[in-house]
C-alpha cells in the first residue's frame, strides 16, 4: 500500500480559481481560509500546509495570487510543503503560549492586505473557518480592517464548502487509498485484539499498522470504547481493560494526503447476548437502509427523516443523537450534514460518512457503524464497504 496517490499542484491552483469566481459572485474582496492543527481543512485545501502548534490561513484576493499566512516558527516547514509560493509570517498566528519573538521582523494583517491589494479598498471580507478562529486572531484582524472603514468580518465557510463538496478524481483516489488502508488496519486489529487489553493499547495497534501501510496520520483521534461508557458519541480511549462479555465499538480511520476515511463496527468479546445481537442488527439495518436511499437529486432531509422513522419503528428512537450522514473529505466530519433540517439536494461525487450512532443514557452502552460512501448518478459507491456481520472474538 505504499504507492500512495496525492493531489497535484495544478489542482490546488484550480481551487483558488474556483473560489475567486465564487468570491466575485458574492462580492468579497478578500477571503481568509483559516485553520489550526486539529482542523486544518480550510488551510490545507488551498495550500497543502497543515499547521503544527501554530494556526495558519490562506489569504485569497478576488484577483491575483494568494498568500499563505503562518506563525513565526514554521517558515522552513511551510516552505517545504506549501503549494503556495508566497509565505508570510504573522505574530497573530503564533502558538498559544504567546512568545514575543524579539528581533524578528514579522508581517501584520495590514502589510499582507497592502501586498495583495495596493490602494484598492476592502468592502467585503470573509473568513472560511470562522468558528475555529481564536479571539486573538479575530481582534488583530478586526483592528487591521479599520483602515478600510466599517468592514465586517463575515463567515464565509459556505463559499469554500460549496466548491469542495463534489470530489474530483484525484480526491477520490486519495479517499480510496485511505479506505483501503483503513480496512486493512481494521482487519489487523480484529486479528490481534484480546480480552485484557486496554482501549488505549488497541488504538496503538491501529496507529502502528496504518502508518506501516502508508497513512500520513489518523483521520481523527481514534477511539475504542468497551462496555459501560460506549454510549459516548465523541470520546477518547481510556486505560480501561476489555472484559469478557463486553460489547466494544472500534472506530478507525486513516488519512492519505489530507483525505480522511473511517470504519466503525461493534465487536463482542465472547458470545453476543440477545440484547447485543438485536442492537447490532438494528444498526446494520439502519445503515443499509440509509445508504440505499442515496442518489443524485434526492433531497437530503428526506433521507434523514426516513432514517429517524426507521430507527424509531425498530424500537431505538430514543437512542438517536444525529444522523445518518455527515460530509467526508479533508476532515472525517465536514459539511454538509444529512439531517432533518438539511435544505440541499444530493449531487454526484458528494462524499459522506454513513455514520449510525445509537447510544443509551440509561444503559450507558452504544455503538457506531460507519463507512465512507460517494453519491453517484444512480446510487452510491461504498469506498470502505467493510463487512456487516456479528463480530465475536473468542475469549
Amino acid at each position: 500500500m505504499l504507492n500512495i496517490p496525492s493531489i497535484p499542484k495544478e489542482e490546488f491552483k484550480e481551487r483558488v480559481v474556483k473560489v475567486q469566481k465564487a468570491m466575485k459572485e458574492e462580492g468579497y474582496d478578500l477571503l481568509l481560509s483559516y485553520g489550526n492543527e486539529a482542523e486544518p481543512q480550510y488551510v490545507r485545501y488551498f495550500s497543502n500546509y497543515w499547521p503544527s502548534f501554530e494556526t495558519a490561513g490562506v489569504l485569497i484576493p478576488a484577483e491575483g495570487d494568494p498568500l499563505l499566512l503562518i506563525g513565526p516558527e514554521s517558515y522552513t516547514y511551510a516552505s517545504d510543503r506549501s503549494m503556495i509560493s508566497e509565505i508570510c509570517r504573522l505574530k497573530a498566528f503564533r502558538e498559544s503560549s504567546e512568545p514575543e519573538y524579539p528581533g524578528h521582523k514579522l508581517d501584520t494583517f495590514n502589510t499582507v492586505f497592502e501586498r495583495l491589494l495596493g490602494d484598492k479598498p476592502v468592502r467585503r471580507f470573509g473568513v472560511a473557518g470562522l468558528p475555529l478562529m481564536t479571539i486573538g486572531v479575530y481582534e488583530a484582524l478586526a483592528e487591521a480592517l479599520k483602515v478600510y472603514g466599517d468592514v465586517k468580518i463575515e463567515k464565509a465557510d459556505d463559499v469554500v464548502n460549496k466548491i469542495r463538496m463534489n470530489k474530483t478524481p484525484n480526491e477520490l483516489a486519495c479517499m480510496r487509498a485511505a479506505a483501503e488502508i483503513t480496512a486493512k488496519t481494521f482487519d489487523y486489529v480484529l486479528e490481534n485484539i484480546r480480552v485484557g487489553m486496554t482501549e488505549q493499547q488497541v488504538v496503538g495497534l491501529a496507529l502502528g499498522k496504518m502508518h506501516e501501510l502508508g497513512a500520513e496520520r489518523e483521520s481523527y483521534p481514534l477511539w475504542v470504547l468497551t462496555g459501560k461508557g460506549s454510549n459516548q458519541a465523541i470520546s477518547r480511549p481510556r486505560n480501561k481493560k476489555i472484559e469478557k462479555g463486553d460489547m466494544t465499538f472500534l472506530q478507525i480511520g486513516a488519512r492519505v494526503d489530507g483525505y480522511a476515511s473511517s470504519i466503525g463496527r461493534p465487536v463482542v468479546f465472547g458470545k453476543a447476548t440477545d440484547e447485543q445481537r438485536e442492537l447490532i442488527e438494528v444498526g446494520y439495518k439502519a445503515q443499509e437502509a440509509a445508504i440505499g436511499m442515496l442518489k443524485a437529486g434526492v433531497p437530503a432531509c428526506e433521507i434523514a427523516k426516513q432514517h429517524v422513522k426507521n430507527v424509531t419503528e425498530w424500537g431505538y428512537g430514543d437512542w438517536l443523537l444525529y444522523g445518518p450522514f455527515h460530509g467526508n473529505g479533508t476532515m472525517e466530519g465536514e459539511a454538509p450534514w444529512i439531517e432533518t433540517s438539511a435544505d440541499f439536494l444530493l449531487e454526484e461525487n458528494m462524499a459522506f460518512c454513513a455514520d449510525i450512532f445509537l447510544g443509551s443514557k440509561e444503559k450507558e452502552i452504544g455503538l457506531r457503524i460507519e463507512d465512507v460512501v460517494v453519491v453517484t448518478k444512480d446510487g452510491s459507491e461504498n469506498l470502505t464497504n467493510y463487512p456487516r456481520k456479528l463480530f465475536e472474538i473468542d475469549c
